[in-house]
């Protein structure tokens, strides 16, 4: 049973309510907690955070726990296994690099909203031909940009994008200045080096900063 009908309404609502997704890699629960904290103080509403590391999904229900406000979804969903692991963590929303028949199957089966990753405008016409108006194109910078997905606007404007990939707090608002654009995602706020030595000002500071580009482009 395929239940896009609800959830891609809700996955675009939520993305552009949240305008610049923090993207996070974790090593222990512990310093999830006191970046999501940071995150959250900063003014971000909603955590992608990667499913590349052991303690991804037990970090997912933690900050779910202890900050049921933000949306925390689960980022490099690979598998329909890893959508129901996710499921079973509380977790919010999906959202994956690329796409296989298999994940997309499991995306439409699931209850939570779901951004599939697509790179080309084939990619993007297979995913509204399964019934996805809302994808991740990634990644962005690599793939031209702004002004790739300026001319991918004319021909497919049914879809709605999170551009994800090479996008920092000097490029997000010329992304977010697109029509076919609800959000950046991106890490640089959260840099590798901030979470090692628990920098949580840093964290905060930078969230700030990215939280207000998204106020000001808001739509």
């Amino acid at each position: 049973m395929s239940h896009l009908s609800e959830t891609q309404p809700r996955a675009e609502r939520l993305l552009r309510e949240t305008g610049v997704l923090c993207v996070l890699t974790v090593d222990s629960v512990g310093q999830a907690l006191s970046c999501a904290k940071a995150l959250a103080d900063g003014g971000l509403t909603a955590i992608e955070l990667t499913l590349r590391t052991a303690v991804a999904l037990d970090a997912i229900a933690a900050i779910k726990h202890d900050l049921p406000q933000m949306k925390i979804g689960a980022g490099t969903v690979l598998d329909a296994a890893q959508v129901q692991a996710v499921e079973a963590a509380g977790g919010d929303f999906l959202v994956s690099p690329g796409t296989t028949t298999a994940l997309l199957d499991a995306f439409a089966a699931s209850s939570l909203p779901s951004v599939p990753g697509a790179a080309t405008p084939s990619e993007l016409m297979a995913l509204h031909a399964r019934g996805f108006h809302v994808a991740k194109w990634f990644p962005a910078a690599m793939l031209g940009g702004v002004a790739t997905l300026r001319a991918l606007q004319g021909p497919l404007p049914r879809m709605k994008l999170c551009a994800n990939g090479g996008i920092d707090a000097s490029s997000a608002a010329d992304y977010l200045a697109l029509p076919n654009v609800l959000c950046v995602g991106g890490s640089w706020m959260v840099p590798k080096d901030w979470l090692v030595a628990g920098d949580w000002d840093k964290v905060r500071a930078a969230a700030k900063d990215a939280a207000g580009i998204a106020g000001a482009c808001r739509r």
